[in-house]
């Protein structure tokens, strides 16, 4: 009869192997999806970058497919993201600490914290639908850049959300405790030692939100951003009469994913190298946004001292 000695010896045996199996499965699932990430990313970058040039990113769009360029529609990306970062970040920073470390643990804040998770799942035309209903009929802000960065804020609220509870949840219980000892309120101990030891994981959620938020399509389109737009938003005090500090909030917009989209619908196959080239512009500034998050999180971690 085998002794319990080798008896453990085989289960060990037999759980290697299926870690082995896992292993391999793992690294063979992960190799598929970056292969085919990577390969219709060259594609992207064969189709479209030699249609990339200093025209192509001051020219408005056209009909002509060699007369085309992006000009109205990363101008207003970026100012969707502005407001959307303006709206989105501290108020989701604040609402996570309140959850975190003021709000009592009762049922509200379980309600509360459930709607918070569900929210991130919802899909995101059902964010368009709201922004239709609440901002364009009910506020009245029509169809602007007001209405894009907030309808966008409040699809990424939940990420931003989630990711500062997790990093205020992973700062040790005992920098809680020492700053209490030395007499700090709870104030102090959030904004001077809470807030900066978990700014690294903050700034990744925030970046991450972002990242997310300037290639989605759908809730745009919901809340009629233009597809075809031969003019920029009002610069401040420009123009005559002269334009005021916020007009620009107010104005008809497009943005990347719209203009890649409706390049895709033209039958010319010239606009099709134009929409690979917006997409690679698009794709290198998600990239960009997301390498800056990690560099950030590296350095801000460097400096801190636990």
């Amino acid at each position: 009869m085998r002794t319990k000695t080798e008896n453990l010896r085989a289960l060990v045996r037999k759980n290697k192997r299926w870690d082995l199996v896992f292993g391999i499965l793992g690294i063979l699932a992960i190799s598929i999806a970056i292969l085919t990430l990577l390969a219709l990313f060259v594609d992207m970058a064969i189709t479209g970058v030699p249609r990339l040039s200093t025209e192509f990113f001051t020219s408005f769009p056209s009909r002509r497919a060699a007369n085309a360029g992006i000009l109205s529609s990363w101008v207003g990306s970026i100012l969707v993201m502005m407001v959307t970062a303006f709206v989105a970040v501290p108020i989701g920073i604040s609402s996570a600490i309140y959850l975190e470390e003021y709000a009592r643990k009762n049922w509200f804040t379980d309600v509360i914290e459930i709607n918070i998770t569900n929210l991130a799942g919802v899909p995101s035309i059902i964010y368009g639908l709201l922004a239709l209903g609440l901002f364009i009929y009910t506020f009245g802000l029509g169809q602007s850049i007001l209405t894009a960065g907030l309808t966008l804020a409040l699809l990424i609220l939940p990420i931003v959300i989630t990711t500062t509870r997790e990093a205020l949840r992973s700062i040790p219980q005992h920098v809680r405790e020492g700053a209490y000892a030395c007499g700090a309120s709870q104030f102090q101990v959030v904004s001077h030692h809470l807030v900066p030891y978990s700014l690294p994981g903050i700034l990744t959620g925030v970046i991450i939100g972002m990242s997310r938020a300037i290639g989605e399509t759908a809730p745009i389109i919901t809340i009629g951003a233009l597809t075809f737009i031969a003019f920029l938003p009002p610069a401040p005090f420009s123009g005559d009469p002269p334009a005021g500090l916020f007009d620009w909030l107010m104005s008809p917009f497009t943005v990347m994913p719209i203009q890649i989209f409706n390049w895709t619908s033209r039958p010319d196959p010239a606009f099709l190298q134009n929409a690979a080239a917006a997409s690679f512009v698009l794709v290198l500034m998600t990239l960009c946004m997301n390498g800056l998050a990690i560099w950030l999180r590296y350095r801000l971690r460097k400096n801190i001292k636990w």
